[in-house]
């Protein structure tokens, strides 16, 4: 026999938080439920089907709700430039771009930390590179 097979338990799916809320209620069903049994209430049972037919239930919805909402927020206030990032590590590792072409534009990105600044700056370059061809056409005159 594998020991093993003993203390490891399946893997639910379960969050932490979301244990941690339905071991609360559970608790606290069984304190209450028994608790009526004891101070002598014939009705006690009740207490077990409100707590583990309603109250846990709803509490690991609101539990999943929670961490449905942590996670999009986490995701919306991840930078652009992350993705911009990855997006150009993706891009060396599979030889789209060499070494140098790789570290110019990581260069480039982290000067710019919004999408605005980066529109400023090809603007900016665009501006430049209009210049300078009419320089070189007024020098051909």
């Amino acid at each position: 026999m594998n020991p093993k097979a003993f203390t490891d338990s399946e893997d639910n799916g379960d969050s932490p938080l979301q244990e941690l809320a339905a071991g609360v209620i559970i608790t606290l069903t069984f304190l209450v439920g028994f608790g009526l049994f004891a101070l002598g209430y014939s009705w006690g049972w009740v207490a077990f089907v409100v707590g583990f037919a309603g109250v846990l239930p709803a509490a690991i919805a609101l539990v999943k709700l929670y961490e449905s909402r942590r996670d999009d927020d986490a995701d919306a206030s991840k930078p652009e430039t992350e993705d911009a990032l990855e997006a150009l590590r993706r891009r060396y590792a599979t030889g789209e771009l060499t070494e140098a072409e790789f570290e110019r534009k990581v260069e480039r990105l982290l000067e710019t930390e919004t999408v605005a600044d980066a529109r400023k700056q090809v603007a900016d370059r665009t501006r430049t590179t209009d210049t300078e061809k009419e320089s070189v056409e007024f020098e051909r005159k």
